[in-house]
């Protein structure tokens, strides 16, 4: 499963949005308005793919709690409308990431060449070491 494939699973229908007031400067506006945004997405109850839900459910991310709920928190923008978007988008990263699953690594012997060349690199570097010292002691 490629990673734009497994973003593309997420169905917006299962997300659940909460809008809350966000922390830090802002001026009179921070106390009024709520444009921060809680995001709120159950990994067992979803229609992902179970592989998908397992990678998900192992990860080692502070945003899943242990209920298998992520929870993100986006307060980045001024908009309501752009913290969602930004929220929504960390999730499908957040899917993408558990999709990808790295190639199994094909364990290979070396080649005789280049043991060989191996070897006779030591070999050399040693008698250049065996050269050293002072010069006129034999």
């Amino acid at each position: 499963m490629t990673t734009p494939e497994a973003a593309s699973l997420l169905r917006e229908d299962e997300v659940e949005f909460t809008a809350i007031r966000a922390q830090g400067a802002g001026g009179q506006n921070v106390n009024k308005v709520s444009n921060a945004v809680h995001l709120r997405f159950d990994i067992r109850a979803s229609s992902l793919p179970e592989e998908l839900k397992a990678r998900l459910l192992q990860a080692k991310d502070q945003r899943i709690t242990a209920e298998g709920v992520v929870v993100i928190k986006a307060q980045q923008f001024r908009s309501l409308e752009r913290n969602t978007f930004a929220a929504l988008e960390r999730l499908r990263e957040l899917i993408a990431a558990a999709a990808f699953v790295p190639r199994q690594r094909r364990a290979t012997k070396p080649t005789r060449g280049s043991q060989k060349r191996r070897v006779d690199s030591k070999v050399l570097r040693g008698k250049v070491k065996a050269q050293r010292g002072r010069v006129g002691d034999s």
